[in-house]
């Protein structure tokens, strides 16, 4: 590593502590890596050096080299680049169970993605219509209401200018939404709540806005479910369906129905790594930013 900035205490760093897992003090950002296995141990089998591979971290990615458990290192689809490897599995691995398995999202449904513009969110969208689902899109600004377009969203809030609720009931005949897909938390998370149809599935998926306090009897009026989705205790507790969930990714992609390069609006040298993530902190970043590493460091 170069200097000590990637274990900075910041207020990303904390805020990821804040969630289920709490690595200790100090640790570096980076959730997944892409890259060559230079060695595997003595009786490793499955993964052999010199394969291209795709690892799930939770944390300490942002490093030249790293060590991980063969069954967290994963073959990188035929006719994937690193930088697209290294934005598949977290979001798109997430997303795809958030929408198949914990929301059984159905062709016809509608479903309400938040945070729609970011590394989850395009995931959701593109996944969604996937599915054959309607994409109602809700995001902050009109920049990253253009980006949920460009990845397929067909119809978009912008809540920062416009009441949530009002406007998903507008767009949906007052029904509300089937499936809403939260990665955001916070005081979107009453309003999201408020906007699911009738038996639908809200989704909790991620705190970047905080985590809120909902008011349990709305999930009393509106005869809905609210649905935990734990994307890393389902890939450890459940890997022959987590396998299965990849084998459908790399078949949409394929089929040129997700595009996780896509996704990838920023990419940075590892030096410049802590202005990466303070992009992140402040929320700056459309989609998905991705580190890399010289041609040489590979």
């Amino acid at each position: 590593m170069r200097g000590s900035w990637p274990y900075a205490r910041t207020a990303l760093a904390d805020a990821c502590h804040s969630y289920q897992f709490k690595p200790p003090y100090p640790y570096a950002l980076g959730g997944e890596v892409a890259g060559v296995v230079s060695a595997v141990g003595a009786g490793v089998k499955g993964v052999a050096a010199g394969d291209r591979v795709v690892a799930m971290l939770g944390w300490g990615g942002l490093q030249e080299k790293v060590v991980v458990g063969a069954a967290k290192a994963l073959k990188i689809p035929a006719g994937l680049d690193f930088v697209s490897a290294a934005a598949l599995t977290m979001t798109y691995g997430t997303t795809i169970h958030a929408l198949a398995d914990r929301g059984e999202l159905k062709k016809g449904e509608t479903l309400l993605v938040l945070g729609a513009a970011g590394g989850v969110g395009v995931a959701a969208i593109e996944i969604g219509k996937a599915m054959g689902a309607r994409v109602i899109a809700a995001c902050s600004t009109p920049e990253k209401a253009a980006l949920c377009r460009e990845f397929g969203a067909d119809e978009v809030v912008i809540y920062s200018k416009e009441n949530l609720k009002q406007r998903v009931s507008e767009l949906t005949n007052g029904e509300g939404a089937d499936v809403v897909y939260d990665a955001v938390g916070g005081e979107h998370a009453e309003p999201a709540l408020r906007s699911t149809a009738w038996r639908g599935r809200y989704l909790v998926i991620g705190f970047v806005g905080g985590i809120p306090k909902i008011p349990l009897n709305l999930a009393l009026l509106k005869g809905c479910d609210v649905r935990g989705v734990f994307w890393g205790a389902f890939t450890s507790r459940e890997p022959e369906k987590f396998a299965r969930d990849l084998d459908q990714l790399a078949a949409w992609i394929r089929q040129d129905k997700i595009h996780p390069g896509k996704a990838v609006t920023e990419t940075w040298p590892l030096e410049k790594a802590a202005e990466a993530v303070g992009r992140l902190e402040s929320r700056q970043v459309r989609g998905k930013a991705v580190v890399v590493l010289e041609p040489s460091k590979l």
